[in-house]
C-alpha cells in the first residue's frame, strides 16, 4: 500500500470514524449527567417550543412566528432562572476532569476502617456523615466545619459520633487517609420527590450528590439504616456487604496494599 492510498484511507475512513466516535461519547456522558438532574424537563421543553417553531415555519404562520420570536427569548431567559440548580450541577459535572482520567485510589484499610465503625454506628442507632472526596475539590464544605487532618481510624469515627460531642451533628470529611474535617454543613436536596421519611442527613448527603462527585455514607440515627448516596442517587438501608462492594467500585482502592477486608 503506497503513501497516497494509506493518506487517503486516513483522510476517508479513519478520520470520519474518530469523529463520530468521540460525538457519540459525548452525548452519551452528556445524557449521563442529564439524567442525574431535572434538566431533561429542560430539554423536552426546548424540543417542544423547537418544533412548534419549525411547524409555523413551514406553514407560513406569519403571525405565530411573529408571536414566537417576540416571547422565546423571554423563555429561554425563564428556563435559566427555573433551572438554575440543575444548570449548576451540569456545569460543575462537566468541570469534573475524571471523564478521561481513572479516578483516585483509597487504600483498602482505610475503607476497612469506616466499615468497622458504620456498623457499631448502626447497631447503636447513632447517626453519621461520613463524606469520602474524589475528584470534584470540597473546600467549601470543609470551610463550615472543624479542620482536623487526623489519621483515619475506627475509632476516631466513634468519637466524633458520640451525641454527647459538639461535631456529631455535622459531616466528616474524608480525603485519602485523612479525616480532613468534621461537623461540615451539607447542602440539603431540593428534589421534589425525594422520600418524606429521610431526615436532614439523606437530604443533605443527597444534596451534596447533586453537586459534587462525592461518596457520601449515611447511618440512620431512627433505625441504624445504612444508605449510600453518589452521582445525584441515594440508595437506601443497603447491607454492608452491598456497601463494601459499592465503596470499592466508586472509590478504586487497591487491594495489594492489605489482605481482603474481613466482615467476620
Amino acid at each position: 500500500m503506497d503513501w497516497l492510498t494509506r493518506n487517503w484511507l486516513f483522510r476517508e475512513f479513519i478520520i470520519p470514524s474518530l469523529d463520530v466516535l468521540l460525538l457519540a461519547y459525548l452525548i452519551f456522558k452528556t445524557y449521563q449527567i442529564l439524567v442525574q438532574t431535572r434538566a431533561i424537563q429542560l430539554i423536552k421543553g426546548a424540543l417542544l417550543i423547537g418544533l412548534v417553531y419549525l411547524l409555523a415555519f413551514f406553514l407560513h404562520l406569519n403571525t405565530f412566528l411573529w408571536i414566537l420570536n417576540m416571547l422565546v427569548p423571554g423563555l429561554v431567559i425563564a428556563m435559566a432562572i427555573v433551572f438554575q440548580p440543575e444548570l449548576r450541577r451540569i456545569f460543575t459535572r462537566i468541570g469534573q476532569s475524571d471523564w478521561f482520567r481513572i479516578g483516585s485510589r483509597v487504600r483498602s484499610y482505610h475503607v476497612e476502617a469506616v466499615i468497622n465503625s458504620i456498623e457499631i454506628l448502626s447497631a447503636h442507632k447513632r447517626g453519621a456523615l461520613i463524606v469520602f472526596s474524589r475528584n470534584v475539590g470540597l473546600n467549601t464544605i470543609i470551610e463550615t466545619g472543624t479542620r482536623l487532618n487526623a489519621e483515619l481510624s475506627s475509632g476516631l469515627i466513634l468519637t466524633i459520633f458520640v451525641e454527647s460531642t459538639p461535631l456529631h451533628d455535622g459531616a466528616i470529611v474524608v480525603s485519602e487517609d485523612k479525616i480532613v474535617a468534621a461537623g461540615c454543613f451539607l447542602p440539603l436536596s431540593d428534589q421534589p420527590d425525594i422520600r418524606r421519611s429521610f431526615g436532614t442527613r439523606h437530604r443533605a448527603a443527597l444534596g451534596l450528590a447533586e453537586e459534587t462527585d462525592a461518596v457520601i455514607l449515611i447511618v440512620s440515627e431512627e433505625n441504624g439504616a445504612i444508605s449510600l448516596s453518589y452521582d445525584a442517587n441515594l440508595l437506601y438501608d443497603l447491607s454492608i456487604q452491598e456497601i463494601l462492594d459499592r465503596l470499592k467500585m466508586l472509590l478504586n482502592f487497591r487491594e495489594d496494599e492489605k489482605e481482603d477486608i474481613d466482615l467476620g
